[in-house]
């Protein structure tokens, strides 16, 4: 028998309480009805007892194996499996799954960083040593969780027709080595990769500029198909959208000013290139 030990823990918010809450009486009702005890379905479908008995506790989401094993062996008739696209989005914070939405609406993303690298260019090594690093400190559980949930919201970059996206970038953010020079490196040469895209627009903005248009922290702007935009900002413990016309107008004007202030998009990838040669 393999035993799945990365499950994640549930640590879940809203609505993903009341998913988890529903996946897990599905499990044990359809189990009972077929006369199994816990440790009978783990043996069947390849997992421990003690993971069977904590995803039907409502203390581990199942994965796709999980359900897709359990509708086999329970005769569930594919009731246990088509909760999987619902035990998916419940993965994600619900922060990540509303934002993850709007950004799938976009026809246009703005972002300007300014102490890492924006989440939308994050390698997983990097966006693991982000997470690995905070305080208080998230269990091995909840940096998996975050880290999958950053990596989905990624899923733009393959979407069609495109949205064009822009992004300015500190110089600070392309040198401050977060999780080590390696990891740095890589991050580095995935930003190169990126910016080739036809969509994508990546600018640094110069630690030597005298000149700057936002020190209030990083933003995003985003553009939707209906013609409505957006802004979205986060710092420590606060995570907010802005819809207000008067406060997305002056994100859109500092945005539009940092960009005319940061390198041109050609000596951006140029100066990344340097820094990546100098790391």
């Amino acid at each position: 028998m393999v035993e799945h030990d990365d499950e994640w823990e549930a640590g879940l918010e809203d609505d993903s309480s009341a998913v988890l809450r529903a996946v897990s009486r599905q499990i044990k009702l359809w189990r009972e009805a077929a006369g199994m005890t816990q440790p009978e379905l783990g043996a069947a479908i390849g997992y421990g007892d003690e993971m069977v008995s904590a995803v039907e506790r409502g203390k581990r989401l199942p994965k796709p194996e999980f359900l897709d094993n359990s509708d086999e062996v329970l005769g569930a008739g594919g009731k246990i499996s088509a909760m999987k696209e619902d035990v998916k989005q419940a993965r994600y914070p619900k922060k990540v799954r509303d934002l993850a939405k709007l950004e799938a609406k976009a026809v246009e993303v703005g972002a300007y960083s300014n102490h890492n690298v924006e989440g939308l260019l994050q390698t997983e090594g990097y966006a693991r040593a982000l997470y690995g690093m905070r305080r208080p400190a998230f269990s091995e559980d909840e940096i998996e969780r975050l880290v999958v949930a950053r990596m989905a919201r990624q899923e733009i970059f393959e979407r069609r027709p495109a949205p064009t996206m822009t992004f300015v970038l500190e110089e600070v953010t392309l040198r401050r080595p977060l999780g080590g020079r390696m990891v740095l490196r890589q991050q580095l040469e995935h930003l190169l990769e990126v910016g080739q895209l036809r969509h994508v627009v990546l600018q640094v903005m110069p630690t030597q500029c005298e000149d700057h248009g936002s020190m209030g922290g990083q933003f995003e702007v985003l553009k939707l198909s209906s013609g409505e935009t957006l802004a979205h900002w986060e710092a420590h413990l606060y995570n907010r959208l802005v819809s207000a016309p008067k406060e997305v107008q002056v994100l859109e004007t500092r945005y539009g000013i940092i960009r005319s202030q940061a390198l041109a998009p050609r000596e951006s990838l140029a100066f990344i290139e340097k820094v990546l040669g100098e790391t």
